[in-house]
């Protein structure tokens, strides 16, 4: 019966928004049943999952026919897709939850409607995703989950910028659909029929995996295809953009974990590929995220460097299934399913406390916070959770996921299990720590910034914690965060039942992995901070303290303004990064000895969308107008052209 609840529970949630429609504009009766029907559905989705992980023979499918002339309701569950079940019923109801308090029907009349309509549309798209078996009904599911995210990302339509914002998504989302299109032709042709994920073909040609790579990397984000995500996931509400972040890019993944399994025997080519595109966009995501000033548009280029990480541990999984390397593929394929699983509860966690900050202070711009560590206690507290968790700190549940990664890449550079034509692979662990340093950087500018020191600008009111309707659920990703850094082997089963679909015959996990040695030292490291927490709160009372003035530099009247900001932060990084990220800076020019008042400005534009994709698209808009006076005149002119058309086309005959 786990297919059969699946179902329900994607109905529930998909309907949830409904109720509310034929409520008034202010009622909050429409947002609540929202909240219920996603909450009952996550819990029935909950209860199948468990279902078939302790069910014997570890499948479950339903096949119905249908009116459409191509394939058939073809549904199933299996290891790969429980793992990326979890996540949606988890995130789906507890961002519902947290809208209760973040964005209340009352206040928001016009669009408080439209926002649990899409969410409800669109997790069901995502769910039906991962249980499709057949392929017109996962592109279709595909496209309902695209278009809902576009409503949902458009929601402050009245704003330019989230407007531009929400456009580039659904062009981007399409680009990558008419890849998924080819993709499923050509699986089609070579197997027979519209059913998904045969996994027994052999000898697919180049073009199969690189138009489902390039279709499933546009949904991940993967550089250079990122182009809709630092704008979608920075305007969008901040729960939709957790649950953008959380789950929606992981769909991307789950087709290239999906496309990986397809040939017994693959390429070489295909694992190097995802290894460097991996280290390509970790590489950039991070450096990008590091020199921004908007907290949420540095959270979303963080989410391309967690794509990228993932896609390394995914790259290494492929390589040893090219070269016959068990160890490889158990290595890469549990880090990079850990590391999504992971990715899942710390970036909501993070957004959801973005979305806290914006709620108390009116602003994502790093460099007018400062000081809300004192007037926002817990959400720095449960914030700071989340960012050490993405920067891999033990004793959080990064730290575990990226340590998977980090043996595999080690194999590949021993003498045990090793090809010594494949010995390159392991350069991608310096990378790897080179993504891991960089990330600190950033999330200690975003914490130092945002919550110590001193307030940098006046603000509207004076910011404080958020109630427990929007506490509660960042409340509980932190705890899951925590409870799978001291605890991985509670993991180990769901990731060992996924591994099982690409292999089943290897070496088991808990072979490879210490996770006696990881739970140890992660309970010494909360024993010793517990401990340094405990002395210090006995001996503060007994303290003597001094005030002193800090350090001015020699001003007679320092100012809060004097404190370093985002941009002189990260300059430093971003200078000698300056090749690839190009910055824009535009500095003033001070004449005399009392010159007057000048700004200095700078700006890290996209290097993708801003860089190439604008300036070529408006070059052609010239182009194209040019031709714009062929467009109006008499109809005798059409009939001209019409006419002159017809006669060339005979002569070339």
């Amino acid at each position: 019966m786990s297919v059969e609840l699946l179902l329900i529970a994607t109905a529930l949630i998909a309907v949830s928004g409904v109720p509310g429609l034929f409520l008034g504009r202010r009622a909050s009766g429409g947002q609540r049943s929202a909240a219920v029907l996603n909450i009952v559905g996550s819990l029935i989705g909950g209860a199948a999952l468990a279902a078939h992980y302790f069910q014997p023979g570890g499948r479950s499918e339903i096949s119905l026919p249908w009116s459409f002339p191509w394939g058939s309701f073809s549904v199933g569950i299996d290891g790969l897709s429980l793992i990326f079940l979890i996540p949606i019923f988890l995130i789906s109801a507890l961002g519902s939850i947290y809208g209760l308090g973040y964005w209340r029907q009352h206040d928001n009349p016009v669009t408080g409607r439209q926002i649990r309509a899409g969410w409800g549309i669109m997790t069901a798209g995502m769910a039906m995703v991962v249980i499709a078996r057949d392929g017109v009904l996962f592109l279709l599911a595909w496209e309902m989950m695209a278009l809902a995210g576009f409503f949902l990302i458009e929601t402050e339509e009245q704003s330019a910028e989230v407007h531009r914002a929400a456009w580039v998504y659904l062009v981007a989302s399409h680009v990558g659909s008419l890849c998924l299109f080819g993709f499923f032709l050509m699986l089609r042709n070579a197997a027979g029929g519209f059913a998904l994920w045969p996994g027994h073909l052999t000898g697919l040609g180049p073009a199969v995996f690189v138009l489902g790579a390039v279709g499933f990397g546009v949904k991940a984000g993967l550089v250079p295809l990122h182009v809709w995500l630092p704008g979608a996931h920075a305007n969008a509400p901040s729960h939709v953009s957790a649950l953008f972040s959380g789950i929606m890019i992981k769909m991307g993944i789950y087709g290239l974990v999906r496309l990986a399994m397809l040939e017994p025997q693959p390429p070489v080519w295909w694992g190097a590929a995802l290894l460097a595109a991996g280290v390509f966009s970790g590489v950039v995501g991070i450096a990008m995220a590091a020199g921004q000033s908007d907290l949420k548009k540095l959270l979303a280029y963080s989410s391309i460097e967690n794509m990228g990480i993932i896609v390394m541990g995914l790259g290494l999984a492929l390589l040893g299934r090219a070269v016959n390397q068990p160890a490889w593929v158990v290595l890469g394929l549990a880090g990079a399913l850990l590391h999504t699983l992971n990715h899942s509860l710390f970036k909501p966690l993070l957004f959801m406390g973005a979305g806290s900050i914006l709620h108390a202070t009116g602003t994502r711009q790093i460099d007018l916070l400062g000081g809300l560590g004192k007037l926002m206690p817990r959400t720095f507290v449960l914030f700071t959770i989340g960012a050490a968790a993405i920067c891999a700190l033990p004793p959080l549940n990064g730290f575990v996921g990226e340590v998977f990664i980090y043996l595999g890449f080690f194999r590949t550079a021993t003498g045990q299990n090793a090809s010594h034509t494949l010995g390159w692979a392991a350069v991608a662990a310096p990378a790897l720590a080179l993504i891991g340093a960089m990330s600190v950087a950033a999330f200690v500018k975003l914490v130092g910034m945002v919550f110590e020191g001193s307030p940098r600008s006046e603000l509207k009111q004076k910011p404080h914690d958020p109630g427990n309707m929007m506490l509660g659920p960042m409340a509980g990703l932190a705890a899951c965060c925590v409870l799978i850094g001291l605890l991985p082997i509670c993991a180990a089963g769901v990731l060992q039942h996924a591994i099982s679909e690409w292999m089943p015959v290897g070496p088991a996990l808990t072979e490879l992995v210490p996770f006696g040695w990881l739970s140890a030292v992660a309970l010494v490291l909360v024993i010793l901070v517990g401990a340094g927490v405990w002395l210090l709160a006995r001996w503060k009372p007994g303290m003597s303290i001094r005030s002193a003035g800090t350090w001015d530099c020699g001003y007679a009247r320092p100012t809060a303004r004097m404190q370093y900001n985002a941009s002189s932060f990260s300059q430093p990084l971003v200078e000698l990064l300056a090749w690839a990220m190009r910055p824009r800076v535009r500095r003033p020019r001070l004449r005399g000895a009392f010159p007057t008042a000048a700004e200095f400005a700078g700006e890290l534009p996209e290097l993708v969308l801003d860089r190439v994709l604008t300036p070529v698209c408006s070059l052609f808009e010239r182009l194209f107008a040019l031709a714009r006076p062929i467009q109006s005149g008499p109809i005798q002119v059409y009939l001209l052209y019409v006419a002159g058309i017809l006669l060339a086309l005979l002569v070339f005959a």
